[in-house]
């Protein structure tokens, strides 16, 4: 079984070993780079920062003055990778925005201060709006691009089995550089967005995780 990874490293090496633990051959082809970007990193003022992606948290270049603020996270693989960084109030949601902001709801006062999210520049669902409208103030500030290639990876030109997405970003860019083969390869995503962003091209199967978790999204793909 020949698996490749569309995401970006470093994240695609340490999927790769995940895959290869189970038994499939893995093939590193990223589709996206992250690319950081300057901005406003003082945090004094907020009641919480939000990160739902692990390469937010990585962007945030010092945990120094915010290492004890509440840390609000879309899952838990951020949430490991925010306490690896030396926050000590981190709390997952473990699943996806909807989930994140159910949590920021139930835990957080809207009187109580702003909300920063450290984000990409594409983010799933409206987190955004989802939480003004439950009276938070919200500041969205930019962290990190995520580049498509703009040619397609060796890679993903050679006989494959299934290819799997982490985000619909990569599935998109994917599909704009021809999806090659797709017809005859399992396409493996991580959650429902992805999924809408692969069904844009024909593929002999699309597998869904049952949560947007990587452990959920290998079980489904790999039987274990």
């Amino acid at each position: 079984m020949r698996v490749a990874i569309t995401r970006a490293e470093p994240e695609a090496s340490r999927t790769a070993a995940r895959v290869e633990a189970r038994g499939a051959k893995a093939i590193i082809a990223p589709l996206l780079t992250i690319v950081a970007c300057g901005y406003d990193t003082n945090t004094e003022d907020a009641q919480a920062i939000i990160f739902t992606s692990i390469n937010g948290v990585h962007a945030f270049p010092d945990t120094i003055g915010a290492r004890h603020r509440t840390i609000l996270t879309v899952g838990d693989a951020t949430a490991d990778a925010a306490r690896e960084a030396g926050f000590t109030d981190v709390r997952s949601a473990d699943g996806d925005v909807v989930a994140l902001a159910a949590l920021v709801k139930r835990d957080l006062d809207p009187a109580k201060g702003k909300l920063i999210h450290i984000a990409g520049d594409h983010v799933a669902g409206d987190l955004g709006g989802d939480l003004r409208a439950a009276g938070f103030s919200v500041e969205r500030r930019l962290a990190y691009a995520s580049v498509p290639r703009q040619s397609l990876p060796e890679a993903l030109k050679q006989p494959l089995d299934i290819v799997i997405f982490h985000s619909a970003r990569a599935a998109e860019t994917f599909i704009a550089l021809g999806a090659p083969n797709a017809a005859h390869l399992t396409a493996a995503c991580l959650s429902a967005s992805v999924a809408a962003a692969v069904e844009k091209t024909s593929w002999k199967r699309i597998i869904t995780a049952a949560r947007p978790r990587e452990d959920d999204l290998l079980t489904a793909t790999l039987g274990w």
